[in-house]
C-alpha cells in the first residue's frame, strides 16, 4: 500500500471509527461556537443533535449571496455545514457534500428528507457522494460546474493537496468562490509526524506551510487570497506537544477566487468600490477579508485585484465599482483599513470560532 493510500485508510478509521464524538478529540482544533454569527446560529438550531454531535470542523466557512448557487462541501462528514448551506441556497440551490468515510455519510444521509421538511423545502436540495477530494472527476463533477467549493478542516488531512486544488478550481465556474476553514503552519512538518495517525487525525501534522500553500495556488493560477479571520491554534495535551510543539500553528479561514484578472501583487489602478447593503445578513458592512471590510455606502478606494474579486464575481450585484484598469498608479498600498475588520466573526463565516 502506497504512504498516500495508507494516509487515507488512516483518516477513515480515525473519523468513522476512533472519534464517536468532538468529545473525543485532543485538541481545540474544534472550539466552542460561541463566537459563530449568529444567522449561522439560527440555521444550527434546526438541524439534527446527531449530526451536531459528529462535528470536527475549525471554523463556519459559510459565505454568503449563496441563494440559488451550487455549493461544494469538500469533507461534509455528518453534513453539518452541508445541511447549513442548503438552508441558504434555498429550494433552487443545490448542495453537494462529498466524503469518503461510510460512517459519516451514512449519518448525513440518514436525515435529508427530514431536514428538507425542517427548512419547509418539498424536497431535498443536497446530494451526498462517497469518494476522494483529490478525484472528483470519478463523481462526475463537471468543469466549471459549482459557484462555490467550502470545506472545513479538511484540506489538511489529504494526502496530496495539490491534487485537491487543481481540482477544486477545475471545477468551479469563472469567477467561482474558494471559502475554506482549515489549519496552516509556520513550516514543513517532517514525513515521520505526517504518519502518526493520531497526529494526522488531530489535524495537525497535515497542516500546509502557509507559503507552500500560497505556491499551490499560483500554480493553479489564482495569485492572490484573502484571510477572513485566524487564530493560533493551542495544543492542549501534554502528550500531542511533546510529539509536535515545535511547529505553530494557525486556524484560519481563506477565500480565493478563479479569475484570470488577479494580479501577484496589488496593483492601484485609482478604483472605488461601494457596498450597497444589500446581502442577507450582512446589511450594515460586508467582509471581504481582515482588512477590508466595506462599510454601507461608504466609498473604500481598492486595488485592482479587490475591484476584480468584487466584478467578476457573485458579489456583482451588491457593489458600484468605479473605474477600470485603463490608467495604472504604481503598486497598491495594501496596509490594513482603519475599518474595523474585527467585525468579520459578526457578518462572514469566519475561523475565528466554529
Amino acid at each position: 500500500m502506497s504512504d498516500e493510500m495508507m494516509s487515507l485508510e488512516q483518516v477513515k478509521e480515525y473519523y468513522g471509527q476512533t472519534l464517536k464524538s468532538s468529545n473525543d478529540l485532543q485538541t481545540d482544533a474544534c472550539c466552542d461556537p460561541s463566537g459563530m454569527p449568529n444567522h449561522i446560529k439560527d440555521v444550527l438550531r434546526n438541524v439534527e443533535d446527531e449530526i451536531l454531535a459528529r462535528f470536527y470542523g475549525c471554523g463556519s466557512p459559510i459565505p454568503h449571496a449563496l441563494e440559488g448557487r451550487t455549493v461544494m462541501d469538500l469533507g461534509c462528514g455528518t453534513g453539518r455545514d452541508a445541511y447549513v448551506l442548503s438552508h441558504f441556497v434555498g429550494e433552487s440551490g443545490l448542495v453537494i457534500g462529498v466524503d469518503m468515510t461510510d460512517e459519516q455519510l451514512a449519518v448525513a444521509r440518514k436525515y435529508e428528507q427530514s431536514q428538507a421538511k425542517r427548512f419547509g423545502f418539498e424536497k431535498p436540495n443536497t446530494r451526498f457522494v462517497q469518494g476522494y477530494i483529490e478525484d472528483l472527476r470519478s463523481l462526475d463533477i463537471a468543469d466549471n460546474s459549482v459557484d462555490v467549493v467550502v470545506s472545513n478542516c479538511v484540506i489538511n488531512l489529504s494526502p496530496n493537496k495539490k491534487e485537491v486544488f487543481q481540482e477544486i478550481f477545475r471545477v468551479l465556474k469563472p469567477g467561482g468562490e474558494l471559502f475554506f476553514s482549515d489549519i496552516f503552519a509556520d513550516r514543513r512538518i517532517s514525513q515521520e509526524l505526517q504518519r502518526d495517525p493520531v497526529l494526522r487525525g488531530e489535524c495537525l501534522s497535515g497542516s500546509l506551510y502557509i507559503e507552500d500553500f500560497r505556491r499551490m495556488l499560483r500554480d493553479v493560477g489564482c495569485l492572490d487570497y484573502r484571510i477572513v479571520t485566524s487564530r493560533p491554534l493551542g495544543i492542549e495535551n501534554d502528550e500531542v506537544e511533546a510529539r509536535i510543539g515545535m511547529v505553530n500553528f494557525t486556524s484560519a479561514t481563506v477565500r480565493a477566487f478563479k479569475l484570470d484578472s488577479l494580479e501577484d501583487i496589488c496593483e492601484d489602478y485609482g478604483q472605488v468600490a461601494t457596498y450597497k447593503g444589500t446581502i442577507e445578513n450582512s446589511r450594515h458592512r460586508f467582509v471581504l477579508d481582515d482588512h477590508h471590510v466595506f462599510e454601507t455606502g461608504r466609498p473604500m478606494r481598492v486595488c485592482g485585484n479587490t475591484a476584480a474579486m468584487l466584478e467578476e464575481t457573485r458579489y456583482a450585484e451588491h457593489f458600484t465599482i468605479l473605474g477600470d484598469r485603463s490608467t495604472h498608479f504604481g503598486a497598491f498600498d495594501c496596509s490594513p483599513s482603519t475599518n474595523n475588520p474585527t467585525s468579520a466573526s459578526n457578518d462572514e463565516g469566519g475561523g475565528a470560532c466554529c
